[in-house]
């Protein structure tokens, strides 16, 4: 018999979590020749999360829950159900319930029938979300398909479910800063897409505002890509070029017609805008650097405060 373990990272999830776990058992019991784990990652919640979490798993003794000292983050709590669960076959899904439950029999079947790797669950619209936020992430993996060697799905998200071959390459990149979608697709096994439409949270309110998407997204972009130093480097050969052909024809112009150097206002727009440049640039640099000083620190990528599973803090 099949034993599917099922991540659920979770950060303030306390209204959510009634409704999303009677809907996941409900579907988990109903799949023939099926064990399962459920196993929540409690990411440093501040609300009744932990509490609930140790209720259910009282009631449910497939109920298994790690709980981190402090919020460190979604992708840490991913790691961390990744190199716990003990199944055939793992499934990351997120505790809101914006990914739909009633996938999993069928991605459960497209493993076990078909010569795949992975099953994933591609979001085939956006609805419900601002069309600014729908623009940005759109322009987004459109730039970094481009820039990465790897290819990143739009709407490709963290729901799949996975061989335990495939975890194990995933959890053997030892990076603190990572970044699963292109760890999922720099595996390189063969993924299969399931299309459904957006749904909307069941209750309370996305942890993700525009300002850590924004940084997600950089985060990805730096994870998987140097073309930023590459074009900050073009852009220095450029500005160097100009410059070389600026002075020549000051220096024509100055000998042959004995105009003197002018335009003060010229000259400040234009060191402006070329120190500007620099500091965008050197903040490109700084990036790749900070990801360097953290990844040399070797500190642990998320702390364990509690659990109920077998193997405690190991």
């Amino acid at each position: 018999m099949d034993i599917i373990s099922i991540i659920v990272p979770c950060y303030n999830e306390e209204e959510s979590l009634p409704f999303f776990y009677k809907q996941i058992v409900d579907i988990a019991e109903g799949m023939k020749k099926v064990n399962y784990e459920l196993l929540f990652i409690n990411d440093g919640s501040k609300d009744n999360t932990l509490l609930i979490l140790k209720k259910l798993s009282s009631a449910n003794i497939k109920v298994k829950y790690i709980s981190f000292t402090r919020n460190f983050g979604k992708e840490a709590a991913m790691l961390a159900g990744l190199q716990k669960a003990s199944g055939d076959y793992i499934v990351i899904m997120d505790a809101d319930l914006q990914h739909p439950v009633k996938l999993l029999p069928e991605m459960y079947y497209s493993l076990k029938n078909e010569n795949i790797d992975c099953v994933c669950a591609k979001r085939i619209d956006r609805e419900g979300e601002g069309k600014l936020r729908n623009s940005l992430t759109k322009y987004f993996y459109n730039i970094i398909n481009k820039m990465s060697e790897i290819e990143m799905i739009d709407g490709a998200g963290d729901y799949r479910m996975m061989s335990r071959q495939m975890r194990d390459s995933v959890i053997s990149f030892k990076e603190y800063n990572r970044y699963s979608k292109g760890l999922f697709s720099f595996v390189g096994f063969e993924t299969k897409m399931i299309p459904y439409h957006n749904i909307n949270r069941v209750v309370g309110n996305t942890k993700w505002s525009f300002f850590s998407l924004f940084k997600y997204a950089m985060n990805g972009v730096i994870s998987f890509s140097t073309i930023p130093l590459l074009i900050a480097s073009f852009c220095g050969l450029i500005f160097c070029f100009l410059a070389f052909v600026m002075a020549i024809y000051t220096a024509i112009k100055t000998t042959i017609y004995g105009n003197p150097t002018s335009g003060w206002t010229t000259l400040v727009c234009i060191i402006l805008f070329i120190g500007g440049l620099q500091m965008f640039f050197m903040g490109i640099i700084g990036q790749y650097i900070a990801k360097i000083y953290m990844e040399v620190k070797h500190r642990p990528i998320y702390i364990i405060k509690e659990t109920n599973l077998e193997d405690g803090f190991v």
